[in-house]
């Protein structure tokens, strides 16, 4: 269904659903896709874009989490771990394994003997093992250019990596194919009760819409999954466990693949505050990342990197690899992503908060925050049987099915290369035969993008502005610089006849993305 035909079929008198999911992160996301597939009747609501938030701006490591383990949240790491397995056999192509190295040096902490166990206790978590120790010679063919001084050997390990945005749409495009009606750019604008108090439906705004003409739509229950906005929706009822949200700003810096060539991610502790920091390849580019801190800007607007989490960053690559002599004028473009850490209120410091989930039931609202990118099935499924009641369990698909559906066996086009087809059968799964479609397998300038994929954004994947096509659908104002400025007319040419726009939109949207890029994704100006 179109965008117009959704919006039009909530405007009539008799909608109802099961269940309305309010956020399009990947937890909503989760939670459509496992609903949809369930049989239920399911509503998805986005107040900007898909992944706009929190889910598109991670480290893209979908991972057990060492330091949970480190830190004794054993369950946590446990269950990461094997959803992790889970994804890299259910979705290879999205969810791929990639190695790490963990550089050992005299004096520093973690000493080789004490990883080498506490990876031991991780594979075993896994059921696999991919744990080895390297000698310092192994070390630098596994990472060259490492540095050497005081170099003990070197601890290797798997976890893997994705596109989190790719996730995200992934698994919204899956919900769709079963039924669940998913909408952007649409805010729940107020949760309906009875006169009990019980919820029984959503009022509803699409952007540039007056709050008047809002659509009231029924639902027997809503499940609130908008992250670091959590406890305001949740504010709206009588709550009395209320969710206490501290957001927490992590940043990153890409650069140039070839100033940092990286084949693994490269990690170690910090020397400034310990935290586990890395670099790692991705999309053709080398990323360092990440910081850890309070994040007191307004969370409706883009979060943006500060002058002294660029320095923090930089010093990665200075530790790690003093030869490449990184400077900040090497960066392609920066992201902070907000994460909506459960917090206690005890003062403790960033990197020490619990980032296990929470949720609240509030008379027929759920509301569901924190947790790890790797557990979201399990998060939305705890956050689908408590909105479904005591038969909430029955009521839903049995837990070992998949959640991602392969794509069809389809012959690999001549012109597209062995790695970028395994890219493209995971990014659109059963989609992927209605891409290739008349496509145009050219790949984009020197990335692995194809224009075929944003030609099927623009037709199939609701981009509403340039910036969902260009930092979400695709990566590519974050893999070339200027935001890929100079790749807007090509663009233009390609996808505003399939957007429907006129050039003067085109042209506001193009002020628009350029400023956006700008402000958020650029180097930081003086002062921020």
């Amino acid at each position: 269904m179109t965008r117009q035909q959704i919006l039009a079929e909530l405007k009539s008198d008799d909608t109802r659903f099961d269940v309305v999911i309010v956020g399009g992160g990947i937890t909503g996301a989760g939670a459509a896709r496992e609903a949809a597939r369930s049989g239920l009747r399911t509503l998805l609501l986005e107040q900007k874009d898909f992944a706009w938030g929190t889910s598109s701006r991670s480290s893209k490591m979908v991972h057990g989490g060492l330091r949970y383990l480190g830190s004794g949240h054993i369950g946590l790491a446990r269950d990461a771990v094997r959803e992790r397995q889970r994804m890299m056999e259910e979705a290879p192509g999205l969810v791929d394994p990639l190695r790490f190295v963990m550089p050992h040096y005299r004096g520093q902490f973690p000493g080789p003997r004490l990883f080498q166990a506490l990876l031991s206790v991780y594979d075993r978590l896994a059921g696999v093992s991919s744990r080895q120790r390297l000698t310092p010679s192994q070390s630098q063919q596994w990472a060259p250019g490492l540095s050497q001084a005081g170099l003990l050997g070197a601890s290797l390990f798997t976890d893997a990596l994705t596109d989190d945005a790719r996730l995200v749409q992934r698994l919204i495009a899956e919900a769709s194919r079963d039924g669940a009606l998913c909408l952007n750019y649409v805010s729940a604008n107020r949760i309906t009760r009875d006169e009990a108090g019980r919820v029984n439906g959503v009022v509803l705004v699409p952007e540039g819409e007056p709050l008047q003409a809002g659509i009231s739509v029924s639902a027997n229950t809503v499940i609130n999954a908008t992250g670091a906005w959590a406890d305001k929706l949740q504010q709206q009822g009588p709550s009395e466990q209320p969710l206490s949200i501290r957001p927490l700003r992590g940043s990153h810096l890409v650069v140039p693949w070839q100033r940092l060539p990286v084949t693994c991610a490269v990690s170690l502790f910090h020397p400034e505050g310990k935290r586990p920091v890395f670099a790692f390849p991705w999309a053709g580019t080398t990323v360092l990342g990440t910081t850890d801190l309070d994040h007191p800007g307004s969370l409706d607007q883009e979060p943006v990197i500060n002058e002294q989490e660029v320095r923090y960053l930089l010093k990665v690559a200075e530790h790690l690899f003093p030869g490449a002599r990184l400077t900040a004028q090497d960066v392609i473009s920066t992201w902070a992503g907000v994460r909506p850490v459960v917090t206690d209120g005890q003062g403790k410091a960033p990197s020490r908060e619990n980032r296990e989930h929470a949720l609240r039931r509030d008379k027929g609202l759920i509301s569901v925050a924190g947790g790890k990118l790797t557990t979201f099935r399990q998060i939305a499924r705890e956050a689908l049987e408590a909105a479904l009641g005591p038969d909430g369990s029955h009521r839903l698909r049995a837990d070992d099915q998949p959640v991602f559906t392969p794509p069809a066996d389809l012959p690999r086009p001549t012109q597209v290369r062995h790695l970028t087809w395994h890219r493209l059968k995971g990014y659109y799964g059963p989609a992927l035969g209605e891409l290739c479609r008349d496509a145009d397998f050219t790949e984009i300038a020197d990335s692995n993008v194809l224009w075929a994929e944003l030609e099927w954004a623009c037709q199939s994947e609701q981009v509403h502005h340039l910036d969902d096509l260009l930092l979400r659908r695709t990566r590519l104002g974050l893999v070339f610089p200027a935001g890929a400025r100079a790749l807007l007319p090509d663009i233009q040419e390609r996808c505003q006849p399939r957007l429907g726009w006129t050039n003067d939109h085109w042209q506001r949207e193009v002020e628009r993305y350029l400023s956006l890029y700008q402000q958020a994704y650029a180097l930081p100006s003086e002062g921020r």
